[in-house]
């Protein structure tokens, strides 16, 4: 199967999921990444042309926690800006606790997601049988998407082109899962390469836009 020379990517970010990676890896308390930065670094790395970005996250309702809906308010807003395709759905919290990298433990209301994975799912699916990528580029660590991995193979014939999925995680000795999404190439991201993808805005504190 031919394998083309210019590997058209899209990125397709579970933006809870790869928060608490980073949280527990890299011991970064809040969603600081810049979701853009991130998908080009990675792609750069491998000589991939990345031709889109696509976001998806739960988001609290300002009854439940003001501060963090309006957080997510800003940050969505400024992504949208950055022709980032979101998808947003409502978060539910249940209280965890987390052992940070120095060996500190905090406890903090978690936001669970409905439906997320399932649309991550539907677009990887979507996009394949319309040849939209020939890399999808997934930042999550959730398994359930190895069913989708194999899909990806089976359109891969149908279509006799050449497609991969691949999984991008942050990785650290304070990782307890150090393993990708099952059937994908597994791409491995140090903290040194996080801290170069940090959005230096903070939209804790930034006044809604």
């Amino acid at each position: 199967m031919f394998e083309p020379s210019v590997k058209r990517t899209i990125a397709f970010i579970d933006g809870q999921n790869l928060y608490h990676s980073v949280r527990e890896s890299f011991g970064y308390t809040y969603p600081n990444y810049n979701v853009i930065a991130l998908a080009q670094t990675i792609c750069s790395s491998r000589g991939w042309d990345l031709s889109g970005v696509r976001f998806y996250t739960g988001v609290p309702d300002a009854y439940d926690n003001q501060r963090w809906h309006d957080f997510w308010v800003r940050k969505l807003a400024v992504m949208g800006r950055q022709n980032v395709h979101i998808y947003s759905r409502s978060l539910r919290y249940r209280t965890k606790v987390v052992r940070l990298p120095d060996g500190t433990e905090e406890t903090y209301l978690s936001g669970e997601e409905k439906g997320i994975d399932v649309r991550i799912a539907i677009d990887l699916i979507r996009l394949a049988h319309r040849k939209s990528y020939d890399v999808a580029l997934v930042f999550s660590q959730d398994q359930d998407l190895s069913e989708v991995a194999d899909e990806i193979k089976v359109i891969s014939g149908e279509q006799n082109r050449w497609i991969k999925m691949a999984c991008a995680f942050p990785v650290s000795p304070a990782s307890r899962n150090k393993r990708g999404i099952n059937g994908t190439d597994w791409i491995r991201i140090a903290k040194a390469t996080y801290d170069l993808c940090i959005d230096r805005r903070d939209y804790r504190k930034l006044s809604p836009t």
